[in-house]
């Protein structure tokens, strides 16, 4: 294996396991979950190593001639290898749930085909080296994601798949025309660090215009306002696909995408300069607010937390939209941290729907001493997105508010206590009923020794964990923090 195609041996790990899958008839179940898992695992030691060489200094690059003025390429930087290892990591205990939560059920080898196929499509999003490769790879991520959205075959979900459908497309395409209209105005546009735009001059309007585009069309899959409306929808799709759609993949290409255009496309001087940063702040700040108000009114538990991520998700494009290097790191430490905490309580929405038939808040009345494991990863997750110490969410809040002060914006601290107050209001009654709440009737014993399968108890326990040691551990040499830190010295330059 050649050490400089790094990144393309990252991406063949899934599509290979892709067509594999697909070729495989549903009686195959050790061979495709082998297939799964030792894909999962080979993916993460490759990340591994292009992490450790980048960290020490080594760049690889995979350059292939496309069409004139623009080469198809995958590259490693460190904001690429930020959004690379969070999905790797992610991606594995994924896979484990996938299976344990899968099991039995009709059509798995299409089911593991198009997340494979998803895995690989979220790599090249993370790993491209211009405007045009992410576009390919941004589109091909919702083809592959769409058959996991409507995987039950259900009148809802196929209702859900059209709704996610319709506004991805509608967003790809506002993407194409900007990515196109920036080509044509100022050339091949390689993400390069403190941004590839030369001097506007004249071209000025054309650069605010292209910026609009470029962030309407990522916005769909970040889910900023009014741009949202899918995501409570494809909650209809199974546990696994909504970790996928909120953690791991989907809603972070858009944010991950948001900040590739400020950083290394405009730069965040120039994109100050040009005005372009406080009006998506202030697009931001009210997703932040308006999704914490919806999830109030949501009993469906899938629901509520679908439209906290609508409200989560938003801290990181707040982060990078408010001009400052101290609110760059909160914007894109979140991008791990959010992972994190939303994936375990996806995860735990799937343990109480798997195990008890659970899916509203109001049913959950001492739940969490029939299954004291999955709600106690759920209470820590919950802990860390209203913002208390020690997980990690208290330290993406620490960072937007100190970097919202440092910037001159003491707004965004109204906006940071809003929103954790909100928090408070939708995720601690869910905390509350699960330890304090008495059900009349006694739980159904588990089937096993354990509250629920173990394919689905260890991923979320284990993600749990992480989400509180990248909180306890911040300060570490080894912290997403620390890596961040390298990520914003670097694009606001000395």
């Amino acid at each position: 294996m050649t050490a400089d195609l790094l990144p393309l041996w990252v991406l063949l790990s899934s599509l290979v396991a892709s067509v594999a899958i697909f070729g495989l008839s549903e009686r195959r179940v050790a061979t495709r979950t082998a297939i799964n898992l030792v894909a999962a695992v080979v993916k993460l030691a490759l990340v591994a190593v292009m992490l450790w060489g980048v960290y020490q200094g080594a760049r690889y690059e995979v350059r292939v001639a496309f069409v004139p003025g623009a080469d198809l390429l995958l590259r490693s930087d460190p904001l690429s290898l930020l959004f690379i290892s969070l999905s790797a990591v992610l991606w594995l205990a994924t896979t484990i749930y996938a299976v344990g939560y899968l099991e039995g059920a009709p059509d798995r080898s299409r089911f593991f085909g198009f997340f494979s196929l998803c895995v690989a499509s979220t790599m090249g999003i993370a790993l491209a080296g211009n405007l045009l490769t992410f576009f390919l790879f941004y589109e091909l991520l919702t083809l592959s994601t769409y058959p996991l959205v409507v995987h039950r075959g259900t009148a809802a979900s196929l209702a859900a798949g059209d709704r996610y459908l319709a506004y991805t497309l509608l967003g790809g395409g506002l993407l194409l025309v900007g990515v196109a209209w920036l080509h044509a105005t100022a050339g091949g546009l390689e993400f390069t660090v403190g941004g590839a735009l030369p001097p506007p001059g004249d071209a000025a309007p054309s650069y605010v215009a292209c910026f609009a585009l470029l962030v309407a069309g990522l916005g769909v899959k970040a889910a900023l306002v009014p741009l949202h409306g899918w995501l409570p929808v494809a909650m209809v799709a199974p546990a696994p696909v909504s970790a996928l759609l909120h953690a791991v993949a989907v809603v972070k290409a858009g944010a991950f995408g948001i900040a590739r255009v400020i950083y290394d496309v405009y730069g965040v001087r120039l994109a100050d300069t040009l005005g372009l940063l406080r009006p998506l702040a202030a697009v931001a700040a009210t997703t932040i607010v308006y999704g914490s108000l919806r999830a109030l009114t949501q009993d469906d538990l899938k629901r509520r937390l679908a439209s906290s991520t609508v409200s989560q998700l938003s801290y990181i494009v707040l982060g990078v939209a408010t001009f400052g290097q101290i609110a760059t790191v909160g914007g894109l430490v979140h991008l791990v941290h959010q992972g994190l905490m939303k994936i375990v309580m996806f995860f735990c929405a799937g343990n109480l729907a798997d195990e008890l038939e659970l899916h509203r808040v109001s049913e959950l009345d001492g739940v969490g001493r029939r299954m004291p494991l999955t709600m106690a990863a759920f209470t820590v997750a919950a802990l860390g997105m209203i913002g208390l110490p020690p997980v990690a969410g208290f330290v993406t809040k620490w960072y937007l508010g100190a970097g919202a002060l440092d910037a001159g914006a003491p707004w965004v601290v109204g906006v940071l206590l809003t929103s954790s107050l909100l928090n408070a209001a939708y995720f601690l009654p869910i905390v509350y009923r699960a330890w304090f709440g008495v059900r009349r009737e006694a739980w159904p014993p588990p089937a096993g020794r354990l509250e629920v399968r173990p394919t689905l108890l260890g991923p979320t326990v284990v993600v749990a964990a992480l989400a509180l040691a990248a909180g306890v551990f911040a300060a570490t040499e080894l912290s997403p923090l620390r890596w961040v830190e390298l990520i914003a010295a670097q694009e606001y330059g000395p």
